[in-house]
């Protein structure tokens, strides 16, 4: 357990002030980590008002919008059917030497309270024909995204050139799959708010399947696989599937380095490392489909939201690295995690309390530092409690190395769903 900070209160205060202060300096000063583009719109126009005196209004650590009507929804889809495609457009493709057709979808969805929201997706198809048995699959392929704003997300990450989060995406590509990539975040940018991403993923497939458009079936075989940030996207797809979008042909989930549940992350990620900023970006995407969580924050955590409303990844890895504030020093409450509220959240985003009716293959390093082994242990548990054929591979390597070092495996039990070959009816495991 970490260690009490031995400060008082007056002296703790000014302390996180003053770091706030330096870092949103060193952040205003760098390029390429804060919002991005010529194309936001609503910028900050004055960060030092913004620093003295902080809004404490939900939408003042919102996104900053993008100056496209693409991603506008017209009116009355919120009546649309999930899954709906809203409007379409050609879509970027990466880097990729697989010839593709690249189409860009708004889709109607849901978010983590049931109301409806538009989400982005872009649909990568190979233009060589499909030869192989039964219609051409699809894999959702769910980036780990883990960032803030929407210069970040896949979608527009794809169309600004080649992006290493994207480079597994080749491999099915390249096996003449269909891939989607989704930007499972949705309109607020809720890292980590599993329900919005599961529900996002699973209305990806759903528009991809059905409009025949697009060259796909609407019984395409389907698989959800992600890493780390993406895992959450594909456990909560598998998990919600049954219930949300039982008619999709779901043959299997593959996702690694999955923080399952948050509360282990309190001990490894939060004011510890420069994972902290991570931390302190997936607690703002919470707490943007939990606005209640906002009521926790005190002047110093509204002022760091507000600048922070726009990281994507590598800003919140700096952030953490010049300053790794605990979340404590950014509340009202001076232990936060033990309020009901914070519980009763982090329990609804918990993974394993339903079971997916498709196979699902797990893999996890064994010297994770930031996201502890336990929580792939308790969800392979959980998940074989309920009679869900897990198999669960542990290699050596911490939480980065691994994201590459399970490509292999993972992609090979994809193939094998895929040419129909059932997976074990057992739960089994590789080096627990």
């Amino acid at each position: 357990m970490r260690g009490r900070l031995v400060v008082g209160r007056s002296g703790r205060r000014a302390a996180t002030l003053a770091v706030l202060t330096c870092v949103c300096a060193a952040w205003a000063a760098l390029p390429g980590i804060g919002p991005g583009g010529p194309e936001m719109v609503g910028a900050r126009a004055d960060p030092i008002r913004d620093l003295l005196r902080p809004s404490r209004e939900s939408e003042s650590v919102m996104p900053t919008p993008m100056g496209d009507p693409f991603y506008i929804p017209p009116p009355g889809s919120e009546s649309a059917a999930p899954g709906t495609v809203l409007a379409a457009r050609v879509g970027g493709s990466g880097l990729t030497s697989t010839p593709v057709v690249s189409t860009e979808l708004l889709i109607r969805s849901t978010d983590a309270t049931g109301d409806p929201v538009p989400v982005v997706a872009t649909l990568l198809v190979p233009t060589a024909p499909w030869t192989g048995p039964g219609p051409r699959p699809l894999i959702s392929y769910n980036v780990a995204i883990d960032s803030l704003g929407h210069t970040c997300a896949p979608s527009h990450q794809l169309k600004s050139g080649p992006s290493a989060d994207l480079l597994a995406a080749l491999v099915p590509l390249a096996k003449n799959y269909a891939v989607i990539v989704p930007d499972h975040q949705g309109p607020r940018q809720a890292y980590a708010a599993g329900r919005m991403a599961g529900h996002a993923v699973l209305d990806a497939v759903r528009a991809a399947v059905r409009t025949p458009e697009l060259g796909l079936r609407p019984d395409a075989p389907a698989v959800v696989t992600g890493y780390s940030g993406g895992a959450i996207a594909s456990g909560w797809a598998a998990q919600l599937a049954p219930e949300y979008a039982p008619e999709l042909n779901l043959v299997g989930a593959v996702f690694g380095g999955v923080p399952a549940d948050y509360e282990l992350l309190l001990h490894t990620m939060n004011g510890r490392n420069a994972a902290s900023g991570v931390f302190l970006a997936a607690a703002l995407g919470l707490a943007r489909e939990y606005p209640e969580l906002l009521r926790l924050l005190n002047d110093n955590g509204w002022r760091l939201a507000q600048f922070a409303k726009d990281l994507c990844y590598p800003g919140e890895a700096l952030l953490g690295a010049i300053a790794p504030v605990p979340a404590e020093l950014l509340t009202r409450p001076p232990h936060p995690a033990e309020s009901d509220m914070v519980r009763r959240i982090l329990a609804e985003n918990r993974l394993g309390a339903a079971a997916p009716s498709v196979p699902v293959f797990l893999y996890h390093g064994t010297d994770e530092v930031w996201v502890p082994l336990a929580g792939a242990e308790r969800l392979f548990d959980n998940w074989c409690g309920q009679g869900v054929s897990v198999r669960l591979e542990v290699y050596l390597g911490e939480h980065m190395i691994v994201g590459t070092s399970g490509i292999p495996g993972a992609n090979a039990w994809i193939d094998d769903r895929f040419a129909g070959r059932p997976a074990p009816s057992e739960c089994s495991s590789f080096g627990r």
